[in-house]
């Protein structure tokens, strides 16, 4: 981006995850053991907000609890590790977001959820006094499509006062029946500067398993900057002026892909803020995806 930006503000879906390694099958009636458990902070918004902490960012954070003791754990941990989270709300009455995570011996996980405060979520959060008090840069939008709240018309007239007030804004999709008819996303993309999403993600959503054709269509429906990311392969960069591929790292040790892809988010928008260009950036998100890759669960939290 060329200059160095203000802070990084994070707003998405949040969870308590319980991550559970090895599942391969899921029987009806008979019972199962696995080997190893984690039970931390999830969601795409938490995941990426505490990777950015992590590096030395102090990221302000944007989601919507409960009220009960789940919320307090996430509060708790998300303090200890650095996130703002002056801007969280708790609802009374409301869930916080669960997810359980089954991962298999490929190493990918799969999900029960349920999204609890998540919904709650709306656009109207996102007033200019935030980014004008916290002198926010950059904006990462995670896990668009369990943010129902999002889905509005006049979520397009947010993002567009946001950006025109010079603030950088992100947004990363997560897996979802809502994709099927993603509508809402076309609405929005022209007031992105950044659209991504795995290649899994990009071909439910354009009909395309070749990262550059699935760049190609985000772009036609008016993204500015899109990147495919490719897991293991690194990701795929397609900007205005060029499309290139920056490879994926080798990984020693392989225990889990969960988060993998909010690890590379939080490197990518660290980058961002230091002043790299795009590709720079993305070279520091694909490390910092292979290495969530190496402990179990989203995030590293000792």
């Amino acid at each position: 981006m060329g200059t160095d930006l203000g802070s990084i503000l994070v707003v998405g879906n949040v969870t308590l995850d319980i991550i559970c390694k090895t599942v391969d099958d899921v029987p009806r009636y008979d019972s199962i053991t696995f080997q190893d458990a984690a039970v931390t902070p999830g969601g795409c918004a938490s995941n990426v907000a505490i990777g950015l902490a992590r590096l030395g960012e102090k990221p302000i954070l944007v989601a919507c609890l409960g009220d009960g003791q789940m919320a307090d754990m996430l509060m708790d941990t998300w303090k200890e590790q650095g996130v703002d989270t002056r801007y969280v709300k708790r609802l009374p009455g409301k869930g916080t977001g669960v997810s359980v995570g089954l991962v298999d011996s490929e190493f990918q996980p799969r999900f029960i959820h349920t999204s609890g405060a998540n919904a709650e979520l709306r656009g109207e959060t996102l007033n200019l006094d935030i980014f004008k008090e916290q002198a926010v840069a950059l904006m990462h939008i995670a896990g668009y499509f369990v943010l129902p709240g999002l889905y509005k018309p006049g979520f397009a007239d947010t993002l567009a006062t946001i950006q025109k007030a010079g603030v950088f804004i992100s947004l990363d999709v997560v897996r979802s029946p809502a994709m099927k008819n993603p509508e809402q996303l076309w609405n929005i993309l022209g007031n992105l500067d950044l659209f991504m999403c795995n290649l899994q993600e990009a071909k439910i959503l354009t009909g395309f398993s070749n990262p550059d054709r699935a760049a190609s269509a985000f772009r036609e429906k008016g993204a500015q900057s899109v990147i495919i990311k490719l897991g293991a392969e690194g990701c795929w960069l397609s900007t205005q002026t060029r499309s290139t591929h920056v490879p994926g790292i080798p990984i020693k040790q392989i225990i889990d892909t969960t988060g993998a892809g909010d690890a590379f988010a939080a490197g990518l928008a660290s980058a961002l803020r230091q002043g790299k260009d795009l590709e720079e950036a993305c070279r520091f998100g694909v490390r910092q995806g292979a290495l969530t890759s190496g402990y179990l669960g989203a995030v590293r939290l000792d």
